[in-house]
């Protein structure tokens, strides 16, 4: 999920559609109810968040700094004109990245991967690796792989799993998962659309491990048990 922080909600809009048009979700806030919302929200739709993007906003250094306060995701800025003290004073309130407008959102998709790249380079050098150590889930965007061959996963069922690995162990609700996968912070969660997704990436790991990785509790939520 990405955050699309501007104050033109018109301008923001158009970056949410962009992401999903690119298969990534993605919603709009303002700075102000951004800041409300990190403060109150659960700590793992936090660490759902793929990246932020942040368009014109009256204090972007507090803005950042409010982010840097509850999560390391990648932060960009975009940027009207070109303007070297402008772009120095970004990096240094601690944004990732800047950028001019326009630019298209596969570029920001790639640009926010390369970051989260480097950030867990040295950190998390391995996979999260199933039971039987031959699943290999991945958190840089790459498919995971069984028995050292990709799984070609479309993309919503990837952070799905994605998500459930990196909570391995932890019981996740549909909610959660839809808020993961969908970014919808505003509306109910559609049960069906995340048991949808489940049944088929639990299919699909079935067939290849023999077994399945996720359990799965009626009225309860999923766990990746590995």
């Amino acid at each position: 999920m990405y955050i699309v922080v501007d104050e033109r909600q018109s301008v923001a809009d158009q970056y949410v559609a962009g992401f999903g048009a690119e298969g990534a979700s993605a919603r709009f806030v303002t700075a102000e109810s951004m800041q409300i919302w990190l403060g109150s929200a659960p700590r793992q739709d936090v660490e759902a968040i793929e990246g932020f993007l942040i368009g014109d906003c009256q204090d972007r250094a507090s803005c950042t700094v409010a982010i840097r306060a509850q999560t390391q995701a990648p932060i960009i800025a975009l940027n009207e004109t070109r303007s070297l003290d402008q772009t120095l004073a970004l990096f240094t309130a601690g944004i990732d990245d800047v950028v001019r407008k326009p630019v298209h959102v596969r570029e920001i998709i790639a640009r926010a991967s390369a970051i989260r790249r480097r950030m867990n380079r040295g950190v998390e050098k391995a996979p999260s690796p199933d039971r039987e150590g031959r699943l290999a889930v991945y958190a840089d965007g790459r498919d995971p792989e069984i028995d050292g061959q990709s799984l070609i996963l479309p993309r919503r069922e990837r952070h799905i799993l994605e998500y459930l690995a990196k909570n391995r162990g932890r019981q996740v609700t549909k909610g959660q998962i839809f808020t993961a996968v969908y970014g919808d912070l505003d509306t109910d969660c559609e049960e069906s659309v995340v048991e949808g997704h489940i049944s088929k990436l639990r299919k699909k790991l079935r067939m290849r491990l023999g077994y399945d990785p996720i359990e799965a509790k009626r009225m309860a939520g999923y766990t990746f048990v590995g």
